[in-house]
């Protein structure tokens, strides 16, 4: 059976770079860490020179940093860890839900033994609470962010010049008037206000509930998408796309991202990774908070997992990594480097762009945090509501029917 299973794993393409089963260094080497990442991107260079800052600081380690694609991740890296084989770290998703999948197989290292103050600990206290609350199960904390952003609005200045609207919009109200005010040629636009995306997509949709209220599962894991506030801040939203066509309905990310690209959209909620992209476009790019409705300031979150092995032969200098990881010189150096804010609110950032993203961290929400069905929850009710909303579907009807979905994946017996 073991000839078997190792022949299995082969097959995935996992066992070469595996240092779980005790590969890692001779007594005369430094000690010999691989770290399997999704960082395909243009940021990808940032992850591989904080790994190079690591490996020149350490001279008794060494972290070799394979990039796959997270699709390829997601298959192969569960059936390794649980079995003991594959890498030693990994960014398991860009889901943070993903931890559940390994935390159910025991093939993850909790990490409260790392933590504590300063750089040679993980402090989780400078860690927004958000994050180590989506990180941490049954008290034990099993990741750390290999990134953190939230979402901002990005604007086209010449735009919003053009409309005669002197500044982005601080405040829902101004946000919805500015939509319409700059969608322009009536039912088949010519320019779009907005750029919204409701699926294959970090999710916009929540902040434009969350601004006023509404939300999508409760504390208690039931279904609250079908609310009372959450069903009028859909409807808003909804008319918007449907009756004022302010943006495309059924959009992707990427469409999203082409759609402002080529100076035929206004705004876009997004993340930092967007903006290089932007810029190199021709978009006279502005970026801005996003604004702010009853509920108070509010945005999205992103981060990816960053864990180790359960199985790692190397448990100190594995968590080592993860504490120098998150520390406050890798974190500012990472932020320089990739344009994303430090994943800690203990540091000044300096460039003004970047610290529009930090500054939302505060009170940034990540989606469907916490729950075990998040990825499921997000595929078959959440993205199919957007999606049937903006189409024409009446709104209330449709959230409840979203509503019984949720509650039968959450469990939920209201």
């Amino acid at each position: 059976m073991r000839v078997k299973a190792a022949a299995a794993l082969a097959a995935l393409g996992l066992l070469a770079s595996s240092s779980c089963g005790g590969s890692g260094s001779d007594s005369s080497g430094p000690v010999k860490l691989s770290l399997l990442t999704g960082f395909t991107g243009p940021d990808a260079p940032a992850y591989r020179a904080l790994v190079d800052a690591f490996n020149a600081s350490h001279p008794g380690i060494r972290v070799s940093m394979d990039v796959q694609p997270w699709d390829a991740i997601g298959q192969k890296l569960p059936a390794a860890w649980a079995t003991g084989q594959g890498p030693d770290l990994a960014t398991p998703s860009f889901d943070p839900g993903a931890i559940f999948n390994y935390i159910k197989t025991n093939s993850v290292l909790p990490l409260e033994s790392a933590a504590g103050d300063g750089d040679a600990k993980i402090n989780a206290s400078a860690i927004p609470p958000a994050v180590t609350k989506a990180f941490t199960v049954d008290g034990h904390l099993y990741a750390v962010p290999a990134n953190l952003a939230s979402v901002a609005l990005y604007y086209n200045k010449a735009m919003f010049k053009a409309a005669g609207i002197a500044r982005p919009p601080k405040t829902a109200e101004e946000f919805i008037a500015d939509a319409r005010k700059l969608t322009t040629g009536g039912p088949k636009p010519t320019q779009y206000g907005i750029s919204l995306a409701d699926h294959q997509t970090i999710q916009m949709w929540p902040i434009l509930q969350w601004m006023n209220g509404g939300d999508i599962v409760g504390a208690d894991g039931c279904a609250t998408v079908n609310s009372r506030a959450s069903v009028q801040s859909l409807r808003t939203w909804a008319d918007l796309v449907r009756n004022d066509h302010v943006s495309p309905p059924g959009q992707t990310g990427a469409d999203a991202d082409t759609l402002f690209s080529a100076k035929k959209a206004a705004m876009e909620l997004n993340g930092p990774w967007a903006a290089e992209g932007f810029r190199k476009a021709g978009v006279d790019l502005g970026i801005a908070p996003v604004p702010v409705g009853s509920a108070g300031p509010v945005t999205v979150a992103s981060t990816a997992p960053l864990m180790a092995a359960r199985n790692t032969g190397h448990k100190a200098e594995a968590l080592q990594f993860l504490s120098w990881w998150t520390g406050r010189t890798a974190q500012a150096e990472f932020s320089k480097k990739s344009g994303f804010p430090p994943a800690r609110t203990d540091l000044t950032v300096a460039d003004p762009a970047v610290a529009v993203f930090a500054k939302g961290l505060p009170t940034a929400r990540l989606y469907l945090a916490g729950l075990e069905a998040s990825t499921k929850i997000d595929t078959d009710a959440y993205a199919p509501l957007i999606g049937q909303i903006t189409r024409g579907a009446e709104v209330q009807r449709s959230a409840d029917t979203a509503a019984k979905t949720i509650n039968g994946l959450t469990g939920c017996k209201n």
